[in-house]
């Protein structure tokens, strides 16, 4: 069952660049030269955060202090496009990231955050960018919050943002729920589906050796 996810307070770690894909995130416990992580977030961007003989790079965004505990990571076009790995996911996941904004996904990706308690939230470029510069380093205090029942983002300065949702995958993350836990929730309207399709096209439900 995906984690709920109803708000998240924390700093916001830009990383712009466009065109990220799946093997890049993930890219497996040999990436960079290490050999053993104790767990899926010591691989995460592996070959960004660390040096050949697997020492931090300390440029990377993740890397610096004031981002080692941010739960949420600003993103450019296209993030999560390529292999289908969810273990992508997983990794981002277990870092301790809630919530990716990105202008936009790859599909697979996109899907798969849902599956695992993971926002993802659309935003044009430009909003994005705002956003980053409040989260620069240096900045006092730059905490943001993502409040999934008020569909906003509040930024450090105060201002509100607003991000959509389809309906349906909104309730799954408020709920935590997967999507054979929502089906189940509408046993009834299906069984009084099939009920009236039955009625109506009984060819259609004709059971091999029935009569």
């Amino acid at each position: 069952m995906p984690e709920p996810f109803v708000r998240v307070r924390g700093a916001a770690a830009p990383l712009l660049r466009p065109n990220i894909d799946t093997d890049t995130i993930s890219p497996g416990s040999r990436a960079a030269g290490r050999q053993s992580p104790s767990t899926l977030a010591d691989d995460l961007f592996a070959n960004w955060r660390y040096d050949e003989n697997g020492a931090e790079d300390p440029s990377f965004v993740l890397n610096r202090p004031e981002f080692r505990e941010a739960k949420i990571l600003l993103a450019g076009p296209n993030f999560g496009c390529g292999s289908s790995r969810e273990s992508a996911v997983w990794m981002l996941k277990e870092w301790g990231l809630r919530c990716i904004v990105a202008p936009s996904f790859g599909e697979i990706f996109y899907g798969s955050c849902f599956k695992n308690g993971l926002l993802p939230v659309h935003l044009a470029e430009s909003e994005i960018e705002r956003l980053a510069r409040e989260a620069a380093p240096g900045a006092p205090g730059a905490l943001f919050e993502v409040d999934l029942e008020r569909d906003t983002i509040r930024t450090p300065s105060g201002a509100h943002v607003r991000i959509e949702l389809p309906k349906i995958r909104r309730d799954a993350l408020l709920g935590g729920r997967d999507e054979v836990e929502q089906t189940l929730e509408r046993a009834a309207d299906i069984a009084r589906f099939e009920a009236r399709a039955t009625a109506a096209f009984p060819w259609l439900y004709l059971v091999e050796g029935g009569a």
